[in-house]
């Protein structure tokens, strides 16, 4: 597919099923029940007779997450981006998620907070609140609906090849070892996916992979609503500079769920620890935004779950390797981003837009699936670029790192355009876009919308003078970094 990265991703995004099913081959395997494995399996049930999910973990009902989901009780939100993804290929997945509890989160009912001064509301798609859990067994249930998709329930082990095309997947079932021959496999087992220690067994390539230390503890606490009727307020995120926020916390969320209950995160960078206990977690949530702490009021459900994550980590499929034909991977098992950015359920959902795109094209299945990985890199460099290079601008201050002029210029620019979101609507609307996956990060590297940014900031750091004037306190006059006092350019 020719154009900018962006043009490819706006299509991604908004690419429609095909209008009838075009069979490619025979039967199809996933190694993975996750969402990413639901989805690409959905996307298989286009082009396949058979499409065979392989799911170590035994799960059922709404309380179960598939075993790559480490974080599976942490908080989870289903941005635009993910939602019109999942509509696409699952018609009327919104009205029923809806009708059985999950939350919509249109641009009125959820904010954004850089420390204390929200950002402004913005036009957009309303984000999906539910827990994990409940998303996964919704998805799960239309996907195993489907005629020609079934699950079995394994540990894969390797896979068997022949002329250089996956030509099998071995999985055991209790102690017995099982091989299911399959015209195309595809990988969906998590981070932790063992891929590339199969690949190298079998004389393939190791696709190179990359790790970036994030370093962050999460504690979560599921609770009651303290009242039955639709939450006025369904999602608060608030940011925190780094050192401002209350015990170290880095990042707070909070959101309404189904079953009449609450769902609040506390994130903070090692080695700090968010608070474990319900007492310590509900005096901190008191002196955040509405609703933290309406939110903590009510009955804990169950008892506060921790999360901790060494790295973010991504796998370059889509380089010169020698790999095999008919073999993609898809989900955490290509890229595992900090989870704190939500962007691991819509990536999943359009890495299984790019499946469809690379199938409808009509590819030689018996060469390795380059189109794919291609496809594929826009996605992950886009998530990559937004959560990645947030930590890595981190890490480069703590550390006090040399990092190249034209990167420090790429992340002050960047912190030109979140300040300015405080302030002004343009530039607002182009920084949600992004984050909520609705458009490419290019979308933030365009002079003129940077030109604005400071535009505004100078302006706003010029009222906080007068104000800081009229207090008795020293005007500021430079306007290179970013300041601390105001999170204005100063």
């Amino acid at each position: 597919m020719s154009g900018s990265a962006r043009d490819v991703f706006e299509h991604l995004l908004w690419a429609n099923p095909p209008d009838a099913p075009e069979s490619r081959f025979g039967t199809a395997c996933v190694i993975g029940g996750s969402i990413a494995g639901l989805l690409a399996a959905r996307v298989l049930a286009d082009y396949a007779r058979r499409v065979v999910v392989i799911e170590r973990n035994e799960v059922a009902g709404n309380d179960s997450v598939s075993s790559g989901v480490p974080h599976g009780q942490q908080v989870h939100v289903l941005l635009p981006a993910g939602l019109v993804r999942i509509e696409r290929l699952l018609p009327g997945f919104a009205e029923e998620a809806y009708a059985l509890g999950a939350v919509p989160a249109a641009p009125e009912r959820a904010s954004l907070y850089f420390d204390t001064h929200p950002c402004l509301q913005t036009r957009h798609e309303p984000l999906m609140l539910a827990t994990r859990p409940f998303l996964e067994a919704r998805i799960r249930a239309r996907v195993l609906a489907l005629p020609n998709v079934v699950i079995k329930r394994g540990r894969a082990v390797g896979f068997d090849s022949h002329k250089g095309a996956v030509s099998g997947v071995r999985y055991m079932v209790d102690d017995a070892e099982n091989l299911l021959e399959t015209d195309f496999a595809i990988d969906a087992m998590g981070r932790g996916s063992q891929l590339s220690a199969w690949l190298e067994q079998a004389g393939f390539d190791r696709p190179p992979l990359q790790r970036l230390p994030s370093g962050i503890n999460y504690a979560t606490a599921l609770f009651d609503r303290v009242r039955d009727d639709e939450p006025s307020w369904a999602t608060t995120l608030v940011q925190h500079s780094p050192g401002r926020g209350p015990r170290g916390i880095a990042l707070s969320v909070t959101s309404a769920v189904e079953s009449g209950r609450w769902i609040v995160m506390l994130m903070a960078h090692h080695p700090v620890k968010p608070p474990r206990t319900v007492e310590e977690f509900r005096e901190l949530c008191a002196h955040m935004p509405h609703p933290f702490p309406e939110a903590v009021g009510g009955a804990l459900v169950r008892e506060i779950v921790t999360y901790h994550q060494r790295d973010s980590r991504r796998r370059d499929f889509a380089g010169p390797l020698n790999l095999p034909a008919r073999l993609v991977s898809v989900g955490d098992a290509v890229a595992a981003f900090n989870p704190a950015f939500g962007q691991g359920m819509s990536s999943a959902a359009l890495h299984s837009s790019c499946l469809n795109e690379y199938l409808r094209a009509g590819p030689d299945l018996d060469l390795p699936a380059r189109e794919f990985f291609d496809l594929q890199q826009v996605v992950v460099d886009a998530a990559w670029q937004v959560s990645a290079g947030s930590d890595a601008a981190r890490l480069d201050a703590l550390d006090n790192a040399e990092v190249p002029e034209e990167v420090r210029r790429q992340r002050w620019a960047l912190e030109q355009i979140t300040t300015a979101t405080v302030t002004d609507q343009h530039v607002a609307q182009a920084f949600r876009d992004v984050t909520f996956m609705l458009d490419h990060p290019d979308r933030l590297a365009d002079p003129t919308l940077l030109e604005r940014a400071v535009t505004a900031n100078r302006a706003n750091a010029a009222e906080q003078n007068r104000s800081d004037i009229a207090g008795g306190a020293a005007p500021c006059y430079e306007f290179a970094n970013p300041c601390p006092r105001h999170r204005c350019t100063h």
